[in-house]
């Protein structure tokens, strides 16, 4: 009895420790399953989905005068859960095309930590969770049905299409994708909930966000150009070489900053707020031109949180009439 309890102790013992996951060859503790599910969600770059809806929120105050706080919320509500549902998705297709490994950031699924069905079922509910989102805005915002649906499932099915169906990411559009949604669509999504009507001028103000974010990605691509040849995966960084990534990684980072220059010489100094992050700024560069990479997209994420509150700020703080471009009602 004891023999046979001692070796179902013992396969029990090897079972955990197969399962658990190892980093650098030293064993990490193991997470429990809502931490697992939580990190899946990937919380850290949601920065890149709340400061357009907060930018386009801020234009429509300064463009109205009006700023209705429920419907920002439920904003907020939906354009996380498909930027979430965007990140687990990711993931699912990264682990079956074989792209993720042991070295990748993402390796929940790689370490078996959970399963795909796992994340398939929590990528529907994330998707369904935005979904209910969007009928609270058709019940809450002046905008009509038409164009909130036009907006909001065009950018719920960009989401997937990043990785799944077509992958764009993995035919080098995902770059194209993330310029378009992760600023342009999202701030006009924004300012059209608060005020029910188009601005195609927001769209100007929607660019140093683009750019930063895209910054983010390029630099994560750039480092995993190796693993995404192996996978045969197809990406911008893989297609103009390393030193044209540098070039483009560089213009992607320091023409927002020009902008806001520019923009705070001669329209008001507020725009000079995000400068602050300019140094910051230049040392990423330095690192991405020494090859040091494997830190800096976390960096680059780090940078983006700071980014987009200080231009934030400034638009905030800005009169309305120092806003150029900006239709005032």
């Amino acid at each position: 009895m004891n023999h046979t309890t001692n070796q179902q102790s013992s396969s029990g013992n090897d079972n955990k420790r197969e399962n658990q996951p190892k980093m650098s060859g030293k064993l990490i503790q193991y997470p429990s399953r809502f931490s697992a599910y939580l990190l899946s969600l990937r919380p850290w770059s949601f920065s890149t989905s709340l400061a357009p809806v907060g930018l386009g929120a801020a234009l429509a105050y300064k463009s109205t005068g009006h700023f209705d706080l429920s419907i920002f919320l439920v904003t907020c509500l939906s354009a996380l859960s498909v930027h979430a549902a965007g990140n687990v998705v990711n993931t699912y297709f990264d682990f079956l095309k074989g792209i993720d490994s042991k070295r990748s950031d993402d390796r929940i699924l790689v370490d078996k930590i959970l399963t795909p069905d796992d994340l398939a079922h929590l990528g529907v509910l994330l998707y369904v969770l935005g979904c209910m989102g969007f009928i609270g805005l058709v019940l809450l915002s002046p905008a009509s049905m038409e164009h909130l649906a036009l907006v909001y499932f065009g950018g719920l099915s960009s989401s997937f299409l990043y990785t799944g169906g077509i992958g764009l990411k993995y035919i080098a559009l995902g770059d194209v994708l993330v310029l378009v949604i992760f600023g342009p669509v999202t701030v006009l999504f924004s300012y059209m909930t608060q005020t029910g009507t188009w601005d195609l001028n927001t769209l100007f103000y929607a660019m140093p966000l683009a750019l930063n974010t895209e910054a983010i990605l390029h630099s994560n691509n750039t480092r995993d150009v190796e693993s995404d040849s192996r996978a045969g995966a197809v990406t911008v960084a893989i297609l103009i070489g390393y030193t044209c990534s540098h070039i483009l990684f560089a213009f992607l980072l320091f023409v927002p900053y020009i902008a806001f220059t520019v923009l705070g010489l001669h329209f008001t100094k507020w725009f000079l707020l995000p400068l602050i992050t300019l140094p910051a700024a230049f040392d990423l560069e330095k690192q991405f031109r020494n090859g040091r990479l494997q830190t800096l997209p976390k960096q680059m994420k780090k940078l983006n949180v700071y980014f987009g509150l200080f231009y934030l700020i400034s638009c905030i703080m800005a009169e309305p009439y120092n806003l150029p471009w900006l239709n005032i009602k």
